[in-house]
């Protein structure tokens, strides 16, 4: 018996100490301004990168994600949530396999993971007004 080949990751999440903040759904396709977007940043990138002390003159798809899962968390930290899509976007198209981007932010110990096989699974509210019953 054959094993059939594995579906494409949809969902990818963006996890601030612990949180989910973002998610990105890869079924839904981009507009070709935001692809657009996506290739210019590329096009930037393939200039240097600053990633933690050093620079990195031809950065590879791995070191631009972590340099881009960076200025995400600054454009999270500004509620810039235009800029926080376009990084979100980034980091889902470039790297097709990735579950989840943990950031961990305490006390201006910034660390950044990214997790290739933990599925994520949106979380969920419970209204605490159930929880009297």
């Amino acid at each position: 018996m054959s094993q059939s080949p594995e579906k494409p990751k949809t969902l990818m999440a963006i996890l601030l100490n612990g949180v989910a903040q973002l998610e990105y759904d890869r079924s839904k396709p981009l507009s070709d301004f935001q692809n657009d977007y996506l290739d210019n940043m590329d096009r930037k990138m393939d200039g240097g990168i600053e990633l933690g002390e050093s620079v990195v003159d031809n950065p590879d798809v791995m070191q631009r994600v972590k340099f881009v899962s960076g200025n995400l968390l600054h454009a999270m930290k500004a509620d810039d949530e235009a800029m926080s899509a376009a990084f979100c976007s980034y980091i889902a198209t470039r790297m097709p396999d990735l579950d989840q981007v943990r950031i961990t932010d305490i006390n201006d110990e910034i660390s950044i993971e990214l997790v290739f096989d933990q599925e994520y699974r949106r979380q969920i509210t419970i209204p605490l007004a159930s929880l009297d019953s």
